[in-house]
């Protein structure tokens, strides 16, 4: 069938891309030294809204000063952990330019994601960078391949939304008041160990969550734009949440 508005239709691999892109606390950063050869190192990420990855890094690294000479850069998301197989793990190899950054709210995100790196954020030598997406090559197991553009991957219109306004609340709210809830997304939910996860970033297709040095990542049934979405989502999640635990402790019962 055919876009009635010729529009066309979202990529299911870009889609998959940016979950993966999201959910992914770091990256391995491949840059060109000025001697030719290619430099691989290991870096912190997060993203904005739309799905733009941000870098936090020190003038003083390798890495920093290959990109200010070539701005050029890979990064490789890996979603093979844990896996007894990690070749069958999706995978994404992004390629773009590094762009010096200003946006109070990126800061705001990968602060939130890496609450260590305030301690060092304001020094001289280290800068923010967001990624120029190019184009990105994702391998989401055996066959599975396919060259994406960045606009298979990228969100569209975000980064000015009501969400980035409220985001830093609903964090704020939902780990002082809500906390049964979060703990819920991780116990319950995604089946993580764990007594103290906290919610670390909202954006328009989920909720980022992080415990000591793990991550995890829930996903919205449907985007939102702003803080009344946001909570639906949530609220959504809590019962959802809650449903299964009852269930997890019926079958319990039942089987003792």
């Amino acid at each position: 069938m055919n876009n009635i508005d010729n529009t066309p239709a979202p990529s299911v691999s870009g889609a998959a891309a940016r979950r993966l892109i999201r959910s992914c606390d770091r990256a391995v950063l491949a840059t060109h030294r000025t001697d030719g050869w290619p430099y691989a190192s290991l870096v912190l990420t997060a993203t904005t809204h739309a799905g733009v990855p941000l870098l936090l890094v020190s003038d003083l690294a390798e890495h920093t000063c290959n990109l200010r000479a070539d701005d050029r850069v890979s990064l490789l998301y890996d979603g093979t952990g844990a896996l007894e197989n990690p070749l069958t793990g999706a995978r994404v190899s992004l390629q773009g330019r590094a762009v010096p950054l200003k946006s109070p709210h990126s800061r705001f995100r990968f602060l939130s994601r890496h609450g260590s790196a305030r301690d060092y954020v304001d020094f001289d030598d280290f800068n923010f960078f967001e990624i120029d997406v190019g184009a990105a090559h994702i391998i989401a197991g055996f066959g599975r391949i396919e060259w994406l553009s960045a606009n298979d991957i990228l969100l569209e219109g975000e980064s000015n939304s009501a969400l980035t306004t409220a985001e830093a609340d609903i964090l704020d709210h939902m780990n002082a008041d809500h906390t049964d809830s979060v703990q819920l997304f991780a116990n319950t939910l995604l089946g993580l160990d764990g007594d103290n996860w906290r919610l670390t970033g909202v954006d328009p297709e989920g909720a980022d969550l992080a415990w000591k040095g793990l991550t995890s990542r829930v996903e919205f049934n449907k985007r939102i734009e702003n803080s009344d979405g946001a909570k639906r989502e949530l609220v959504r999640l809590t019962h959802m949440a809650r449903n299964q635990l009852k269930n997890n402790l019926t079958e319990q019962r039942n089987d003792g």
